[in-house]
């Protein structure tokens, strides 16, 4: 087995989580890289299924211990990153690991893994559908849609060091493009 990684990234809200669990219901053979943060749980998140939850202080340990492939502090004293024993653990299943990650995470990860890794970009079709699909959503308070939207706008930026781009405009095709990216 060839040890293969896909990366999804996206500004929030334009659809990446569910292209990915998407993907993960039709392939098993895909295994999803959970990450790590240092921000709270949202809604109902689960500790070790959408996100290994971490103090900062717990992870800037890690960070010391050097136990990141690639870690980001995306805002101010929040971080995010991939474990290495998440990697080495979806490897020795025998799976190709899929990662749901910042841009400037799936950035690092392209260049970690170089050949190995096929990225691909997600974006909303504008910033204003951004916004409306942030807002639907529910979880998040005016002022951190604000920040998200700020964010997707310097985002928008990475899409070009990404392989491929997907534009969910509509869900149902952006979900068959999906499928049809060369992932196997």
């Amino acid at each position: 087995m060839r040890k293969k990684v896909v990366i999804f990234s996206a500004p929030s809200g334009s659809g990446k989580s569910t292209v990915v669990n998407h993907l993960m219901s039709k392939y098993p053979e895909l295994e999803l890289s959970v990450s790590a943060t240092s921000r709270a749980p949202r809604g109902q998140e689960q500790n070790g299924k959408e996100y290994y939850f971490l103090t900062k202080e717990e992870f800037e340990a890690k960070i010391a211990d050097n136990a990141f492939v690639e870690y980001e502090e995306v805002y101010d004293g929040v971080y995010y990153g991939t474990l290495k024993s998440e990697t080495e653990r979806i490897w020795k299943a025998g799976h190709i690991i899929i990662f749901d990650v910042d841009v400037k995470g799936g950035v690092n990860l392209k260049k970690i893994f170089g050949r190995k890794a096929l990225s691909v970009f997600i974006k909303a079709p504008s910033i204003e559908v951004l916004r409306e699909r942030l807002v639907r959503r529910g979880t998040d308070s005016e002022e951190s849609i604000a920040k998200r939207i700020a964010k997707a706008e310097e985002e928008l930026a990475y899409a070009p060091l990404f392989d491929r781009i997907l534009v969910n405009d509509d869900l149902e095709t952006c979900l068959k493009e999906a499928e049809n990216l060369p992932i196997f």
